[in-house]
């Protein structure tokens, strides 16, 4: 891949390892120290080529495709690398790696952060060549995180995760009692860009169809602990839907109550406690759990008395 750094075109005959991966992630791995602008805008120019002709940022490689890349100019500054990191493993096997990501801890580099759960993880296991994230959870998000060793548990794991076959289940801390012993959200979901270039989502009739399911636990007259089971995944669904439904998530930065959250200084009171689906090559079913986090206990046996 270095040779894809140099100021002349390249052509590359895809392999195995990459097979399904969108064109714009594999440019993106394969760039290094290019800016993610940048590949975007050869890519739409049609300077990028695949079998000789133009295709979107989504195409998905097949092994034997012949990708020609431009000439590209690497930044001047040489990024630093990765730090290995030693996650907590909540699950492993020749195919699957599950590990237990703290709030605080982005999970791929981009927009302002150097690396995340990814780049450190395969920097952690350099063996581990098709490491590749099976889904995401925003950076103040703790909990369980998918990722793959091999591009066919992701293709499956990927195809199971849009038919809603995976279950994913959290635990939020909210603003206020909620007295239902279930919530059902199905606000359709507007995901727009600010003029600062965040990512935000809204509620908007016409918008992404979104399904969050959302249980009661314990509840005082300020606060609440929520089951929230992800029926969808749209970006910050659950953050949006509770919010919207007049119940946000504390810590949240985004869609929170603000003046709670100068008050109580917590970070965001979201976290990832379960999954259940089939192994990607196995077809066997792997349930995992994630217990809550200490700062999350500390600060719920506060408030939730």
């Amino acid at each position: 891949m270095n040779d894809l750094r140099k100021a002349r075109a390249t052509t590359i005959e895809v392999g195995e390892e990459a097979e399904a991966q969108r064109i714009d992630n594999f440019l993106l791995r394969a760039l290094k120290g290019v800016p993610k602008s940048h590949v975007y805008r050869v890519l739409r120019s049609g300077e990028v080529r695949v079998n000789s002709g133009r295709v979107k940022p989504d195409y998905r490689l097949q092994p034997g495709d012949r990708v020609r890349i431009p000439p590209v100019r690497t930044a001047e500054r040489k990024p630093a690398p990765p730090r290995p990191l030693d996650l907590p493993v909540v699950f492993e096997d020749s195919a699957l790696l599950v590990i237990d990501k703290p709030s605080g801890l982005a999970v791929h580099g981009g927009s302002g952060v150097s690396f995340g759960v990814i780049e450190s993880m395969r920097a952690a296991r350099p063996q581990a060549r098709s490491l590749e994230l099976a889904h995401r959870l925003d950076r103040d998000t703790s909990g369980l995180l998918i990722l793959c060793k091999k591009r066919s548990a992701l293709t499956e794991l990927h195809r199971a995760l849009r038919e809603g076959e995976v279950r994913k289940v959290y635990f939020a801390l909210v603003k206020g009692e909620v007295t239902e012993k279930t919530l059902e959200l199905r606000e359709s979901l507007h995901k727009y860009v600010t003029g600062s270039g965040e990512r935000r989502v809204s509620v908007r009739e016409g918008g992404l169809a979104a399904l969050t399911r959302a249980r009661r636990l314990k509840a005082s007259m300020e606060f609440s602990l929520l089951e929230v089971e992800l029926l969808t995944g749209r970006t910050h669904q659950i953050r949006v839907h509770l919010a919207h439904a007049g119940y946000p998530i504390v810590g949240d930065d985004k869609y929170g109550d603000f003046a709670l959250n100068k008050v109580w200084k917590q970070r965001l009171q979201l976290h990832a406690g379960k999954l259940g689906f089939r192994h990607p090559l196995t077809g066997e079913p792997v349930k995992l759990e994630s217990p809550l986090p200490e700062d999350m206990k500390r600060f719920m046996s506060e408030v939730l008395r």
